[in-house]
């Protein structure tokens, strides 16, 4: 029998989490990849199902008698060239899939961004991900979300590296961009419960993030002040995106392919400008920045 959830991205850090919160809390739910002997290494009681969104096929076999479908799916860590195509075929062929395999909601993790700013690449790739499920799938519930602080993170992981390594970082001017980043925590949380939300539209965007706006600046001095160290921040006018992502790659563990789009998306503000999370879901409060970064330094001691 095929599970009633599945998780389509569980071998990524948000989808993994996702289903390790879903079998601690006794949720049997399927998880859905590209490589099943990998989720069935990994999750051995749960339903592994193979699954690549690129290969339309493998779709609707592993959707049949699914009701909700979480869809965490992103071609960027692939590296920069093409995840924008990349992302776009995937959706339309999930949302067709999920659709003729007679799904009746999909769950979606987005990005934060205004319609009205000139996006980055990477963030307009992440909306328009949410309107390609809504028009061509089921009824689509899209969380928003701006920096995720936790262990696996890849932007978390660049602004840590960045105060780890650093003494003195000469930047550009998107330090000054504000940013509602969120605990993982929190966002599993807020995952788990739209299994159970009542929403009637084909697409619903819920905008989540965490208690505090706080600039990347305010950002790396508060991982500074709790890793005992005071970076001397530096802003220069002129610094590409381009440059900085080749920057970052040097002087962080993360690749500059996949760096430059993330930094390129820091000239916009990620931040919560509707009030839907907290009318929907008024039970989940989430943490502000320096609990969520403490957790997630205690998540990373772990972490190989």
């Amino acid at each position: 029998m095929h599970p009633e959830t599945v998780v389509v991205g569980a071998s990524g850090y948000i989808g993994g989490r996702l289903v390790d919160s879903f079998i601690a809390g006794g949720t049997l739910a399927g998880v859905a990849g590209r490589r099943r002997d990998a989720l069935i290494r990994r999750w051995p009681r749960a339903h592994a199902l193979e699954l690549d969104v690129l290969r339309p096929g493998t779709i609707e076999p592993a959707l049949r008698e699914a009701e909700t479908v979480y869809y965490l799916v992103h071609s960027m860590a692939a590296g920069e060239a093409g995840f924008e195509e990349r992302d776009r075929v995937a959706a339309s062929n999930f949302a067709v899939a999920a659709k003729r395999a007679g799904v009746r909601r999909v769950i979606y993790l987005g990005g934060l961004g205004s319609q009205a700013d000139q996006l980055s690449p990477h963030l307009a790739s992440r909306q328009e991900t949410g309107r390609v499920l809504a028009d061509q799938g089921p009824p689509v519930l899209e969380f928003r979300a701006g920096m995720v602080i936790g262990a696996g993170s890849t932007s978390f992981r660049m602004l840590t590296d960045l105060v780890k390594r650093l003494p003195v970082m000469v930047t550009p001017r998107w330090v000054a961009t504000r940013s509602q980043p969120i605990a993982i925590a929190d966002v599993v949380t807020y995952l788990e419960h739209a299994r159970t939300l009542e929403v009637r539209e084909q697409h619903t965007i819920v905008e989540i993030g965490g208690a505090d706006v706080l600039t990347y600046r305010e950002m790396m001095q508060r991982v500074g002040a709790f890793r005992g160290r005071r970076p001397a921040i530096i802003t220069v006018p002129l610094l590409t995106p381009r440059l900085s992502s080749l920057w970052c790659g040097l002087v962080t563990s993360v690749p500059a392919a996949i760096a430059r789009p993330l930094i390129d998306g820091l000239r916009n503000e990620t931040i919560v400008r509707s009030d839907a999370a907290a009318h929907l879901l008024p039970d989940v409060r989430p943490m502000g920045f320096d609990e969520a970064v403490a957790e997630a330094m205690r998540g990373s001691e772990g972490a190989t």
